[in-house]
């Protein structure tokens, strides 16, 4: 990583996240179908599913954090680059998208996750991902906006939480109040995600308006 496009941190970083976000995936894989009180065998060694959901809720908040490390490096270092801009949302989508689809199927977290809640989730980051093409080959900036980013935020706390709810011993009452919040999260994730999507529409509407397309 000492020349090219990996020749500064931000990059270095971004490259970083998406090595994290598999290494995450591979440990979901690994899980399969045991719950919370199981084992899990790896490398011979056995590893109770509280510790390695413990491991994955801790990984995951490594890698979500970073995207926050790598665009302030890059901003204050005068580093942005067009392979940051592309890469970063990329890691991002990669990281939110492929957690929300093992946890829809994993044991432990599909209550939390309906299927049709990642369908909605991609449907709008593939819509506002052609917005944003079509409105840059426009010559026009088409950046995320606050809302965007708030919906990033969410999505992380509604991962998160579906990971740290099981992940730990909790008295009855604690848990439940803990399931309860996650199911908050996830649907403030759907409404924070759409209504971000509808931003993104009505910015392009008025951008066309201006171009007179």
């Amino acid at each position: 990583m000492s020349g090219g496009v990996f020749a500064h941190w931000p990059n270095r970083i971004t490259a970083l996240r998406f090595v994290g976000a598999l290494l995450l995936f591979l440990l979901y894989a690994l899980m399969g179908d045991r719950g919370p009180a199981d084992t899990l065998a790896l490398a011979g060694v056995e590893l109770g599913m509280r510790t390695a959901l413990q491991v994955a809720f801790w990984t995951f908040v490594l890698v979500a954090a970073t995207d926050f490390l790598d665009g302030w490096l890059a901003r204050r270092g005068g580093q942005v680059s067009a392979f940051g801009r592309i890469a970063d949302p990329f890691v991002d989508k990669v990281l939110i998208l492929g957690a929300m689809i093992f946890l829809v199927v994993l044991p432990w977290s599909r209550e939390y996750f309906p299927a049709w809640v990642v369908v909605v989730i991609l449907a709008r980051e593939l819509l506002v991902t052609g917005l944003r093409g079509f409105v840059e080959s426009l010559g026009r900036e088409f950046p995320a906006d606050r809302f965007g980013k708030l919906k990033m935020v969410v999505q992380c706390c509604a991962v998160g939480g579906a990971m740290f709810a099981p992940g730990y011993a909790w008295s009855d009452g604690a848990r439940e109040a803990l399931g309860w919040l996650v199911h908050g999260l996830v649907w403030l994730t759907v409404i924070a995600t759409v209504g971000s999507g509808v931003g993104y529409v009505r910015k392009t509407q008025r951008i066309l308006a201006e171009e007179g397309v």
